[in-house]
């Protein structure tokens, strides 16, 4: 190579590397500016805005940064505008937030992290609902457990398939003046019934909620049979098998069935029939199989269960042939009579069952021993005759 074409060989080395260099400084002050940017705030316009410096407040703010944020959100007519023209309130009331779960513990930045900027980012959602979906899942930051617990719920099924109203932790919860639901059950049903209305005011008419009115502690309300995070659907198979096992959590508690003079033996007379056996034999099998027998919701109803000696109950006897003839269409007048109720057998409550049971009960131990005693006395017999 020749000493013309070395140099400019070299020389093209040199403008090359200055290229890369000037690209390598570009791309270092392009990447200050973003962080910049980013700590410091853009507003929508794209002007950079600094963010808030707690130590130019007064001390009152400096000791509570929610202070700051109430200077505008205690203004009532605060609200946001969304594409959809949806009217946002912004207002917050401030006494009502400290007296909630939260009040004592979390600032509003904990929750709004965006909001450390001021001006505010708008949020880049179309709906109120498409924002509070997006916004539920800081909830998890805290509330990891229950979140997870959520995400195998019959709710979350409703999210996953697009049901916009499916809902979320803020629905059961409200966003800034939550209290603990397990305070007033009562607030537990209501909370339900923003939803699920109808089954609300068939739960109103129950022997249930007429309890649950005065505050008794011993009756169910929606969470105890369907559970609180982890909601499974009511139409599946296996909560139709588990709906016994539901039941009997309180009507086998001899202890609590006994101050309301209720039978705690609801339980075993129902396992010891064929709706009950037949039941037992598939929850041993499998959970996946739909028992069709009945069980206990099927006579006593669901959500509008009466007391057993209300007109109106599908168990008392004036009713029970209907009853009956949901699932045996050709059931008669007679047919319930063959059916023991949820009574064992005595001499007050069908006193030849009793006593064909207890015949029974003593003829087969007698007959059994007398024949281990004919067998063993055969073979004394024949081993003396040796």
């Amino acid at each position: 190579m020749s000493t013309q074409e070395q140099s400019r060989t070299s020389a093209d080395c040199r403008r090359t590397a200055r290229l890369l260099l000037l690209l390598a400084v570009c791309a270092a002050a392009a990447l200050v500016l973003v962080f910049v940017g980013t700590e410091r705030g853009l507003a929508l316009g794209g002007e950079a805005t600094p963010a808030p410096d707690w130590s130019a407040w007064p001390s009152d703010v400096q000791d509570d940064p929610d202070l700051a944020c109430l200077k505008c959100h205690q203004e009532r007519g605060l609200t946001m505008t969304f594409p959809s023209e949806e009217v946002q309130p912004l207002y917050l009331d401030a006494e009502a937030f400290q007296q909630s779960a939260h009040g004592e513990k979390l600032d509003c930045v904990d929750c709004h992290r965006a909001n450390r900027r001021y001006p505010h980012p708008l949020p880049q959602f179309a709906t109120q609902r498409d924002y509070a979906v997006a916004q539920y899942e800081v909830c998890k930051r805290c509330h990891f457990d229950n979140y997870t617990r959520t995400l195998d719920s019959m709710h979350f099924e409703a999210m996953s398939e697009g049901k916009a109203n499916a809902p979320i932790c803020t629905d059961c919860h409200e966003a800034h003046t939550m209290t603990p639901l397990h305070e007033s059950r009562l607030r537990v049903v209501e909370t339900c019934s923003t939803c699920h209305d109808e089954i609300y005011n068939d739960y109103g008419e129950s022997v249930h909620a007429a309890a649950l009115q005065e505050e008794n502690p011993d009756v169910p309300d929606c969470v105890t049979c369907h559970g609180v995070h982890n909601i499974p659907a009511a139409s599946s198979s296996s909560f139709r098998q588990q709906s016994v096992d539901l039941c009997a959590g309180c009507h086998a508690d001899s202890g609590l069935m006994d101050k309301y003079e209720i039978s705690s033996t609801v339980l075993k007379t129902y396992l010891d029939d064929f709706h009950g056996k037949t039941v037992g034999f598939y929850q041993e099998q499998t959970s996946e199989i739909w028992p069709d027998v009945a069980v206990c919701t099927d006579c006593h109803g669901v959500h509008d269960i009466k007391e057993v000696d209300d007109p109106d109950s599908p168990v008392i006897k004036e009713n029970l042939v209907e009853t009956c003839q949901k699932c045996h269409q050709d059931a008669t007048s007679n047919f319930p009579s063959a059916w023991l109720s949820h009574y064992e057998a005595s001499l007050d409550k069908s006193p030849l069952v009793f006593l064909v049971k207890w015949f029974y009960q003593v003829f087969i131990p007698v007959m059994v021993g007398g024949l281990a005693l004919n067998v063993a006395l055969d073979v004394w017999r024949l081993a003396r005759n040796r």
